[in-house]
């Protein structure tokens, strides 16, 4: 009976025992559910559509080059203020960085270019670039658009996320390395994942193409000075031909990839610069050449990069004339290279939203993108987002002076943006119930 009587006490002060409550709270999933779902149909209203659409017809008119975008830096600030959305300005000369939620773990990003080209538009229509040799030939414009449109569905849900999403609104991203100073900057600190998108001319609306591992190459360029001897056409012998030089440089450039890279290797060296003499009877004093090279590994980058500098020098040399090598290293990127549980999670969050069916294996390509700086230092997934529309006609490849965005594309892009960043909140809790004094430093 005394025992009895001891069971019954120890349930009853059990009873009135305070439950534990977790410290690392996550976004509620049984919201979230509901949530999602909803973010393409918030995305297709026509108000959020004609928003989106006007904002990247403004940034279209304007384009401004690599840290020289102020204007549509301050267009992204106004739409930010107007929403609620804190922010920091500038980050490596006009980046603004956004942040949506409590300001504490986990923190995810996604991020939007904003540069534009240095080339004359010839597309023939009403928002044309207003700038002489300016364009917006590569779909920047559209990239800020469409974060924009995913930063205003994710504010409406602020109170139900538990973290914080991190809104990256880069510069320079055509050759400048912008990515990097925001880097060094500080843009990425405390940031557990990031995401981006790429418009596509190659894939149908409504159809996203990404792959795990390397997706775009590491890439860089070099200029060469050939330095010989000028003199008359007509007396070879008296000159030291540099232009003699710099050909047989270009065919033993091609020589490095077929017949000292692995074939399952792949890698490219192209010349696209030759600079050398005015006259059809004058032998040049010197000659300039230039191009690019790629690679998928950065063992094999280092590598083709030693090997280039050697023949290009010993090449000259061969014919008597003397080269000087610079690389640009400013317009050196690392491997473009996707997380492969993010691409899982790409794979699975795209294919509820589009089905699976309009979920493609991207083919990786020896284009260069300056995402690769953030995905190398943390995990990141790049992906292309399908424009293309067969009954509007071919879209020309960025890049073009005729290059066009289909605006249809514009809620898939948004409503993509908000679900990878909202549904990687609801499956990556806090790492630490209580974060280490100094750990991390509240955004907001």
């Amino acid at each position: 009976m005394a025992f009895l009587k001891l069971i019954f006490l120890i349930f009853i002060l059990h009873s009135f025992m305070p439950i534990p409550i977790s410290s690392t709270p996550s976004l509620n999933k049984e919201v979230f559910a509901q949530i999602r779902p909803d973010f393409l149909d918030f995305a297709k209203k026509p108000e959020i559509m004609v928003w989106m659409v006007g904002i990247r017809r403004k940034i279209h008119e304007n384009p401004e080059l690599g840290y020289e975008e102020f204007e549509t830096s301050k267009l992204i600030r106004a739409e930010l203020d107007l929403m609620g959305i804190p922010y920091k300005y500038p980050v490596a000369v006009t980046g603004v960085v956004g942040y949506i939620g409590t300001g504490k773990p986990p923190f995810v990003a996604l991020r939007a270019d904003m540069d534009a080209l240095a080339m004359e538009e010839l597309v023939e229509w009403e928002h044309k670039s207003k700038v002489p040799g300016k364009m917006h030939a590569c779909g920047h414009d559209a990239h800020v658009a469409m974060l924009l449109g995913a930063a205003k569905m994710l504010q409406e849900h602020r109170n139900d996320l538990q973290g914080t999403i991190v809104l990256i609104f880069q510069p320079a991203e055509e050759g400048g390395a912008g990515a990097k100073q925001m880097l060094d900057a500080g843009a990425l600190d405390n940031v557990d994942a990031i995401f981006a998108l790429h418009v596509s001319n190659k894939l149908p609306i409504g159809v996203v193409a990404s792959r795990p591992g390397p997706i775009l190459a590491a890439t860089s360029s070099f200029e060469a000075l050939i330095n010989g001897k000028g003199g008359h056409a007509a007396l070879p012998q008296h000159t030291v031909d540099p232009i003699l030089a710099a050909s047989n440089v270009i065919v033993s450039l091609q020589h490095l990839v077929s017949r000292e890279a692995d074939p399952l290797d792949s890698q490219v060296v192209s010349i696209g610069k030759f600079q050398g003499g005015g006259a059809f009877n004058v032998i040049p004093d010197s000659v300039t050449i230039g191009g690019t090279f790629r690679t998928f590994s950065k063992e094999s980058f280092v590598q083709l990069k030693q090997r280039i500098e050697e023949v290009i020098t010993k090449q000259a040399s061969v014919q008597r004339c003397n080269a000087k090598v610079i690389f640009h290293e400013n317009s050196s990127y690392p491997v473009c290279f996707n997380n492969k549980e993010l691409h899982e999670h790409f794979r699975k969050v795209a294919g509820e939203m589009l089905g699976v069916q309009n979920v493609v294996e991207a083919v990786a390509n020896m284009g260069g993108e300056d995402f690769a700086f953030f995905s190398e230092v943390i995990p990141g997934l790049f992906f292309f987002l399908g424009m293309k529309n067969e009954t509007q006609g071919p879209l020309q490849s960025g890049h073009s002076p005729y290059y066009m965005v289909n605006e249809d594309v514009f809620p898939y892009g948004a409503a993509l943006h908000a679900s990878l960043a909202t549904t990687y909140l609801s499956e990556n809790p806090p790492k630490h119930t209580s974060p280490p004094e100094g750990s991390f430093h509240d955004e907001l």
